[in-house]
């Protein structure tokens, strides 16, 4: 699947995001060198994030232009991958992040304006299934 056939857009370091067809992953979807879903991308691939899903919200919705799922393999990783993105984007000068749900962190939000960043524990994204909500009538693949 590509982001021209899908508005789901996986990164490579998905391993659900293999193409049927080649059985390579999908490649990163396009953003802006040194933008804030550069960034955003960049960060959870350095810590290891799996299922990396990006989907882009622009004219399809107001409260973002791209919401970037992923998966860490603990609360632990989960938590952590939160806080350092966090402070990777405030001192990429974008300002201060929201974060919602670490004491937990089975599922943590973080909200950095012009991207919504959802971090889950596998067992809790296969749960409520954010993809499948947000294609927008696409037709989506089992993750």
């Amino acid at each position: 699947m590509t982001p021209d056939s899908a508005n789901l857009a996986p990164t490579s370091s998905a391993p659900a995001g293999d193409t049927a067809a080649t059985g390579a992953p999908a490649p990163l979807p396009a953003s802006e060198p040194g933008s804030l879903h550069a960034l955003v991308l960049q960060s959870l691939d350095d810590d290891q994030a799996t299922e990396l899903v990006s989907i882009p919200l622009e004219g399809k919705s107001s409260i973002a232009d791209h919401m970037v799922i992923a998966s860490g393999r603990s609360t632990r990783q989960v938590a952590a991958m939160a806080q350092k993105l966090a402070e990777r984007i405030k001192h990429g000068g974008f300002g201060h992040a929201r974060i919602e749900g670490l004491p937990a962190a089975d599922w943590v939000l973080i909200d950095a304006g012009d991207v919504v960043v959802h971090i889950f524990r596998p067992e809790v994204r296969s749960f409520y299934n954010l993809e499948r909500m947000w294609a927008f009538g696409d037709s989506v693949g089992a993750a």
